[in-house]
């Protein structure tokens, strides 16, 4: 399993073997079955999770019951919830597999010990944390500003492996719109 994240690592800074192993062997290697929770809303998140394989989602619920989904993670990609990782508080969002998955987790204290201890790694954090926040900035600029069909066109630009892989209730709602405007927005896109 952790072939994935060593080919990961490599391709984003220089390090040598063993700093690579120092980093692989503070982690924990779990494999999770479809719709498996890692993080359920009012725990504190106290994992760094990297998907291996798979692919998980983060969300929260409203106060109506729904389900609002704030990003996918698919493979060679993060997941955790900053705020109740950093701030060591309950989470509003919980974390859970959209499909069977293998992924590496790092304790909070391990994963600040090797920030400390690798140079390299807190750099490579803290760039992923810089295009993390961009990214949410467009995401929420494209969330207010467009309209259903611009978010699901800017959604299968975005993210078109993610598309067979994702039950359609899932993109709603990521899209923050309805399975009923979904489903039309695919069907005139089909006819054109």
């Amino acid at each position: 399993m952790t072939t994935g994240f060593d080919t990961y690592i490599r391709s984003r800074i220089s390090l040598d073997d063993a700093a690579i192993e120092q980093i692989v062997s503070a982690a924990k290697a779990i494999s999770l079955q479809r719709n498996e929770t890692l993080l359920q809303q009012g725990q504190i998140c106290r994992h760094k999770v990297f998907i291996v394989k798979g692919l998980l989602r983060i969300y929260g619920i409203g106060a109506d019951g729904s389900e609002h989904i704030l990003h996918f993670a698919p493979e060679n990609n993060w997941a955790v919830d900053p705020q109740s990782y950093h701030q060591q508080s309950p989470s509003q969002f919980t974390i859970a597999t959209v499909e069977r998955s293998e992924v590496l987790l790092w304790a909070k204290p391990d994963f600040d010990r090797l920030l400390q201890e690798i140079p390299e790694l807190n750099m490579l954090s803290g760039q992923l944390v810089a295009s993390s926040h961009f990214n949410n900035r467009q995401r929420l600029f494209t969330t207010l500003s467009s309209t259903p069909e611009e978010k699901y066109e800017d959604f299968v630009r975005s993210y078109p492996d993610l598309l067979a892989r994702l039950p359609l209730h899932m993109i709603a709602a990521y899209l923050g719109i309805s399975l009923k405007t979904l489903t039309r927005l695919r069907h005139a896109q089909v006819r054109r």
